[in-house]
């Protein structure tokens, strides 16, 4: 069984993480480098880059100034932007190998260049299944509002498609095209862009960002650990760093809804839904608050102390179970069991180890985001992921309709198939594991040693990539540092919030700001203060619309002082826990 590392982690260790004078460790006498601040220069080409600028294997498809005004991200978000230089393009052109003969690949590329830059570089690290060129304004969720995207605050920025032309799980079928979305677009891309910076400014960035969330956070946590000295700074969100378990586990969850339901007509993900409806885990939602919400000082709607809950909450104890029908203020046992297998994580059946790491109960279990992960996504994008991309070889199926992918999850045994995601073969030469995850995961001592900072948060009702499984990670690196992983890395949990926002939460915050000073100025990132999104659908209506809360470095969590307006941060502070 996998070891709950977070519970067995002592008092005195966790302060260790967070201040100096604990194990023998030689960053505690010695400083780490400080990294030279970033200076600004003007854009002196643009229309031109196509006829001056070259780079092998790469095509400048256009370049053209673009005024100051809004840039149109999608459908609902816009970001302000300065006047800037917008360069569009690729590398790498090839027509695929094999099965994936007949499709053409390219890194294609967006770039966006401020004319009155700050001398820094942002690689906007996309998520999902990539396969499209975002807009490059400096996204990161929802970040601190449109006026504050990297690209408004003077960064030049880069966003890519990761070699493959479609947000689609079919270029899995090409070796080079899994090579590249798991971390080689990242290499190819970072040098050509900026030589470009060089081309265009007349000299290259001085400082160099990496930030993204969800498949993003997993890019950054790559890029860390492969790019090491590519990058200064680096901005990890909600990181699926483990994401072929982590879409193993939404199979899992799955098989295990399934058990609920019969499937009798052609609409399985609504089938599939009356598993566990949004009534009822709105009522598992209430039953952890009922238990944790005071735990922090105040019942505010929000579990700040979120392992403490964990040992308070118990899901047999706590929720009433039906004795006839379902009334919405009870599960049955059987939904509670197939509730607590879910929450747990997949097993192998035979040995009991753990394919990928249990869950935290949080009050955002009973936001939509969380059945929205639960169902749709698991049933319609993660078995095409592991189907397709992260299993060697692949494992194709007819993932247009819902009937077969279903079929392909209940076929899939996890205590055999799971072994196609660690697997290799003479075509596919690297496995899920190996290309898509971060080599050596704790050992960051390439960035820490020049002087690098990284910077990560997680929502702690992330219903997909576990919030515990970057607390783990980020136990098991302040072991690797004897207890000083906070010299240059530091995580916040922020409580409620779904996968990159939304939520019962807080999720309005400018990291980047914070992680720019604290890798430039070496300003210590103590805490930081998030808000409301007065649009966010999930917010409670007791809420007030300007609440705010602090952010804290984990161990710590925000405890109300006992005094003063709950809906304002200046009346919270971080402390460590008991």
């Amino acid at each position: 069984m996998e070891t709950k590392n977070y519970l067995l982690i002592p008092a005195v260790a966790m302060s260790c993480f967070l201040f100096s004078g604990c194990g023998n460790n030689d960053n505690a006498e010695t400083p780490l480098p400080q990294l030279a601040q970033a200076t600004p220069a003007t854009l002196n080409l643009c229309s031109e880059i196509a006829s001056q600028y070259t780079f092998k294997n790469t095509v400048i498809t256009n370049s053209q100034i673009i005024a100051a005004g809004n840039v149109e991200y999608s459908a609902t978000e816009r970001y302000r932007a300065p006047e800037h230089c917008l360069v569009t393009g690729y590398m790498n052109e090839r027509m695929g190998t094999g099965i994936a003969g007949e499709t053409r690949y390219a890194i294609g590329f967006e770039m966006r260049l401020p004319t009155n830059w700050n001398g820094r570089f942002y690689y906007q690290a996309n998520g999902g299944l990539d396969g499209s060129v975002a807009k490059a304004v400096g996204r990161l969720v929802f970040s601190a509002g449109p006026d504050s995207a990297a690209l408004n605050e003077g960064f030049a920025v880069i966003s890519s498609d990761m070699g493959h032309p479609a947000p689609t799980p079919f270029f899995g079928l090409d070796p080079q095209a899994r090579l590249d979305y798991g971390y080689n677009a990242v290499a190819e891309l970072t040098p050509m862009a900026k030589g470009l910076i060089e081309k265009v400014y007349g000299k290259q960035p001085d400082r160099s960002y990496f930030a993204g969330c969800s498949n993003g956070g997993r890019h950054t946590m790559v890029a860390a650990s492969r790019f090491a000295d590519m990058y200064d700074g680096f901005l990890v969100g909600n990181p699926g760093f483990n994401l072929p378990k982590a879409a193993v586990a939404q199979m899992y969850g799955v098989q295990e809804y399934s058990k609920l339901v019969e499937f009798d007509g052609p609409d399985i993900l609504a089938t599939l839904q009356t598993a566990i409806t949004p009534e009822e885990f709105t009522l598992v939602s209430q039953k952890v608050l009922e238990q944790c919400d005071a735990l922090d000082g105040v019942s505010d709607g929000m579990i700040a102390d979120t392992y403490s809950c964990q040992k308070t909450f118990d899901l047999e104890r706590d929720i009433p179970t039906c004795s006839s029908g379902r009334d919405n203020t009870c599960l049955t046992a059987e939904q509670k069991q197939v509730l607590g297998n879910i929450m747990a994580g997949p097993h192998n059946s035979k040995t009991g180890e753990a394919i990928y790491t249990d869950f935290p109960y949080d009050a955002g279990i009973g936001a939509s985001g969380w059945a929205s992960w639960e169902y749709n996504m698991a049933l319609n994008r993660d078995p095409g992921a592991v189907g397709f991309i992260f299993s060697s070889p692949p494992t194709p199926f007819n993932g247009a309709t819902e009937q077969s992918s279903l079929e392909f999850v209940q076929s899939f045994s996890m205590d055999e198939d799971v072994q196609r995601i660690y697997a290799t073969d003479s075509i596919y030469s690297e496995s899920g594991i190996d290309f898509m995850t971060p080599p050596q995961p704790t050992d960051l001592s390439a960035i820490k040693n020049r002087g690098a900072k990284m910077m990560l948060f997680h929502g702690t009702s992330d219903p997909v990539f576990s919030a515990n499984d970057t607390v783990n990670w980020y136990n098991e690196l302040a072991e690797a540092n004897a207890g000083h992983a906070e010299t240059f890395a530091r995580l916040f949990l922020i409580p409620g919030m779904n996968h990159c926002g939304s939520g019962p939460t807080t999720d309005k915050f400018n990291m980047i700001r914070a992680l720019v000073d604290w890798v430039e100025k070496g300003v210590e990132p103590q805490n930081i203060t998030a808000s409301v999104r007065p649009e966010n659908a999930e917010l409670p209506s007791d809420w007030s619309k300007n609440r705010t809360r602090v952010l804290c470095p984990y161990p710590q969590f925000a405890k109300y002082n006992g005094i003063g307006n709950v809906e304002d941060a200046a009346n919270f502070t971080c402390v460590s826990p008991k």
